[in-house]
């Protein structure tokens, strides 16, 4: 699929990569829905994109809520008169340790539950959700062919303090394969890019020592830009041959 015969969406499309694919898209010609929980990021977002050569709207979206998502892939459908993409991009951390001793009481506690569901709940489910929408309306309407790629992360692979967000990179690299032989029938493609260590907002917070210490964990001795990660999302768009695997896009780095 060319770029520009993308009609998509791109879930946490307000900030950090999930910007900068969406902008890197319409740039390209293609007509993207945006969605995120940050009004005042989509609405800056539309403004930046206004004069691009493709079409942006935008969508205040919770994945992780059922009718939110049902709401955004239905809109954008009508909106473009169909839909052949969606870059599962939304995410969260909340980090912890499974359980962790407290240096001055002795006390023991263990990760809430709440803490744990909430990183499923928006980085699993809701790429779940959002592909299911999409999926469903693309074989009822056989509109086919068209394109998932899901954003994984090289914490699939097992960080210390990230058990939620590993269990839901992991997960959804896995369901990347699964979808991939299921959907294949109906001419839809499932690809996953796995990032690692990467220039967004988030980063950009973090300490100088811890990030220079990251940095040094990274054979390239550097992070990402996004505009890298984004040719792993070009290349699943692009390559009509490739389906069900995952692109480790990390600069060597290994947990």
């Amino acid at each position: 699929m060319k770029l520009e015969n993308f009609k998509g969406v791109v879930t946490g499309g307000a900030s950090g990569m999930g910007r900068h694919f969406s902008l890197a898209l319409v740039q390209a010609g293609a007509h993207v829905a945006a969605a995120d929980v940050n009004e005042e990021g989509l609405a800056s977002l539309a403004e930046e994109a206004r004069d691009l050569p493709g079409k942006l709207i935008t969508f205040k979206t919770d994945v992780s809520n059922e009718a939110d998502v049902i709401g955004l892939v239905g809109g954008a459908w009508e909106a473009f008169g169909g839909l052949n993409g969606l870059v599962n991009n939304a995410g969260i951390t909340r980090d912890g340790l499974l359980v962790k001793t407290d240096r001055e009481t002795g006390l023991v506690k263990g990760m809430p539950l709440k803490q744990w569901q909430q990183v499923l709940d928006v980085n699993l489910t809701g790429a779940f959700l959002c592909t299911r929408e999409l999926v469903q309306r693309v074989v009822e309407k056989k509109a086919g062919p068209a394109v998932i790629v899901n954003i994984s992360s090289i914490s699939r692979y097992g960080n210390m303090g990230q058990g939620n967000y590993t269990a839901a990179k992991a997960a959804l690299a896995a369901d990347t394969e699964v979808w991939a032989k299921e959907l294949a029938r109906y001419g839809i493609r499932v690809g996953c890019v796995a990032p690692g260590f990467t220039e967004t907002p988030m980063t950009a917070a973090m300490k100088p020592e811890m990030l220079e210490m990251m940095k040094k964990s990274i054979p390239l001795g550097r992070a990402a830009s996004p505009g890298e990660q984004f040719m792993g999302v070009k290349f699943i768009i692009e390559c009509d041959f490739f389906t069900g695997r995952t692109i480790d896009i990390d600069g060597g780095m290994r947990l």
